[in-house]
């Protein structure tokens, strides 16, 4: 029922703010790009020799060539295809097991609430970087190590998100008349607490994937991401600001999609959090 309430609120706030439906378009833009990019005739990312190397842009060569003569074009969509799915992963992970230690934390309360709230505090106190240098140097750079990273990263503010609506909706009298009548914790959990903070859990979801692709980017960027012959938009960034001053067409396309796609995440998010906020003035009814 919540849950209803809040996508008809948030399909409300879709149709009356602009710049949350252009956030929305941007974003299935570039979901359906990076995952159709495979099936579209734009060439293959890793072939060496397509053009010449370093060739501008051309009715041919869309994006240009980069140092190894590849065509930038499936580079860059395969680069998307990479990071989105590197993030998402990640960020979605941090949302179930957020969302379970916020829950646990907030309905048992005490030790293990203090607990939590201490553990929290010391990941919050890791830069994503240092995180990523001692994963990958445990681990070794990758796709896994960024996943770690990424989740690492963002836990501590998702379960701090969760576990502040929480306590306020277990300190209700549904709550406790469920407890009375013999609802075992998890069952209270999941029926009364899980559908009270869905909306936050979610604004903060799409906050959370916008930080994943600054990290994923970041990593990938110093090397410790997704490894070579496969493209993220990080790794591209970083091998065309080697050649910026001739060839600056290798750097703009990742640097501005990376750009549009979390300022795309950050205006849907927003345009969520207003349908969800009652400051706002809006209703879930």
């Amino acid at each position: 029922m919540v849950g209803r309430r809040f996508f008809a609120a948030a399909l409300r706030t879709l149709h009356g703010d602009p710049l949350m439906a252009l956030g929305a378009v941007l974003l299935i833009m570039f979901l359906l790009a990076g995952a159709l990019g495979p099936l579209l005739p734009i060439g293959d990312p890793t072939a060496i020799g397509v053009g010449p190397r370093l060739s501008p842009p051309s009715q041919a060569l869309p994006l240009g060539t980069d140092e190894l003569g590849r065509s930038n074009l499936p580079r860059v969509v395969g680069g998307i295809l990479v990071t989105f799915y590197l993030a998402g992963f990640a960020v979605l992970l941090t949302a179930v097991v957020g969302v379970f230690i916020g829950l646990l934390a907030a309905y048992f309360g005490g030790y293990v609430d203090g607990l939590v709230a201490r553990l929290t505090d010391v990941m919050y106190a890791f830069p994503a970087i240092i995180l990523g240098l001692l994963v990958s140097s445990i681990i070794g750079p990758g796709t896994f190590a960024v996943v770690i990273v990424i989740t690492a990263a963002t836990l501590p503010l998702f379960i701090r998100v969760v576990r502040s609506v929480a306590l306020s909706v277990a300190a209700r009298e549904f709550v406790t008349a469920a407890e009375v009548a013999g609802a075992s914790p998890l069952r209270i959990m999941v029926v009364h607490l899980l559908p009270n903070v869905a909306g936050a859990a979610i604004v903060q979801l799409t906050y959370a994937l916008s930080i994943g692709m600054l990290i994923e980017s970041a990593l990938s960027f110093l090397g410790l991401g997704a490894q070579p012959p496969h493209p993220s938009l990080g790794s591209l960034l970083q091998q065309g600001a080697t050649y910026l001053t001739i060839a600056p067409w290798l750097v703009f396309p990742p640097g501005i999609i990376l750009s549009l796609a979390i300022l795309s995440v950050n205006l849907l998010g927003d345009g969520i959090r207003d349908a969800i906020d009652p400051l706002k003035g809006r209703s879930l009814k």
